[in-house]
């Protein structure tokens, strides 16, 4: 089944996000080419669980601000030979039905069936390329095919105050999907978990023919064209639709982060420097691929007293030089240089930022090839920061790429 599987299965992945609540992040790029962790970006997690999983027919559906996405899967992804049988293809809207953009993720689709048709896979796997997570999809695959299902949607346990941000599927004791909901006010429990609801995870598993028709329908139907919003709420009382149990299936494991705000993006890459991280980047049973640039190792340097080169519960990437300043709880990408007697508490240094000496920062986002200028605080005083920069609720300050302080 696993050869099965592979051969008969087609990716699409939607890219195509505009990310207007990441924004400044979003400013030059899409939300799936953001940079993530130190050396990713988002959509890598997606594709890294394709090739981990051994699907290899991708289509990548872009849209706002494509060119860094485009360039990183040109230097990453092109590893799928096409005489074998697998591809990654970029798709931005080509207008073959008519002239508009992707108006929403099943008309993204919807725009592409030709592909389909040229395909002819027997089931569709819809992912979205901005989630962090790892995941086998083969064995979402393999319940969809056990269950007979039409559609299969990935679910996530989640405590129910925290659903309401979410789709919620409603289920029976054989996960069958009995009700959807985008962001109820009130979620329903999962049977017997009365503290917790099933959301949607937005990975959809669809055998063909089905997903062709529900297409064709929508396309028909006033609405956003969305599957959320659309496609899932006129089909559960009448097709098969099943709940795949994402915890369940991958055990302790199952970590899955929307990076849908500025906050979830900081939590989901502070996630990363705890002293056991949910989202285990050193599991070399599933390796996440990404683009390294020519850097030296990182370095630390300097012992003397108040003038220590030091870093405690933070990911430090190649390329970085840490010089007498102390990095705590931090993410610090490649190529960054942070000069003595700085400090860098709980926050996301992206690639080449110049930190000089004596600063102080913290709760902060500074997107690539910022200077920092000798003496300056950020996070400290949030009202100076706001005056200069974005500041979200949670006081999370974000400095935009190439900006000039």
């Amino acid at each position: 089944m696993s050869h099965e599987i592979h051969k008969h299965t087609l990716v699409f992945l939607l890219a195509g996000g505009q990310g207007e609540r990441l924004h400044p992040l979003t400013k030059d790029r899409s939300k799936p080419a953001v940079p993530f962790g130190g050396i990713y970006r988002i959509i890598d997690f997606s594709l890294s669980n394709c090739l981990n999983s051994d699907l290899k027919r991708i289509m990548v559906l872009t849209q706002y601000k494509s060119l860094s996405l485009d360039r990183h899967i040109k230097n990453v992804w092109n590893i799928f030979p096409r005489e074998l049988g697998s591809f990654i293809d970029v798709v931005p809207p080509q207008q073959r039905i008519d002239n508009t953009w992707y108006s929403g993720t099943a008309d993204a689709i919807f725009q592409n069936i030709y592909v389909i048709e040229m395909e002819k896979p027997r089931y569709v796997l819809v992912l979205s390329g901005d989630h962090v997570y790892k995941m086998d999809y083969h064995q979402m695959i393999r319940s969809h095919i056990e269950n007979d299902a039409d559609m299969t949607i990935a679910a996530i346990e989640t405590p129910l105050s925290e659903a309401t941000r979410f789709g919620v599927l409603e289920v029976d004791g054989s996960n069958r999907v009995t009700g959807f909901r985008e962001k109820p006010a009130d979620p329903r429990p999962i049977p017997g978990k009365e503290g917790s609801a099933f959301v949607s995870m937005g990975v959809y598993v669809f055998t063909t023919n089905r997903l062709v028709q529900y297409l064709s329908e929508d396309h028909r139907t006033e609405g956003d064209n969305d599957f959320g919003k659309d496609i899932i709420p006129r089909i559960y009382s009448s097709e098969r639709v099943f709940a795949y149990d994402y915890v369940k299936n991958h055990g302790a494991g199952a970590y899955w982060r929307d990076i849908g705000t500025l906050k979830s993006y900081f939590e989901a890459n502070m996630d990363l420097v705890a002293v056991s991280p949910r989202l285990n980047l050193y599991d070399r049973t599933w390796p996440i691929r990404t683009y390294l640039e020519q850097h030296p190792p990182a370095k630390m340097i300097f012992n003397q007293e108040n003038r220590r080169g030091m870093a405690v519960d933070s990911v430090i990437s190649h390329g970085a030089i840490i010089s007498g300043s102390s990095v705590t709880g931090s993410v610090i990408s490649p190529g960054v240089k942070v000069n003595s007697y700085s400090e860098v508490q709980d926050s996301i240094i992206m690639h080449s930022v110049r930190i000089g000496r004596n600063c102080r920062i913290k709760n902060a986002i500074i997107d690539k090839y910022v200077t920092i200028p000798e003496g300056e605080e950020i996070g400290y005083d949030l009202e100076k920061d706001r005056m200069r920069f974005t500041v979200t609720p949670e006081g999370i300050v974000v400095i935009p790429k190439n900006f000039s302080l």
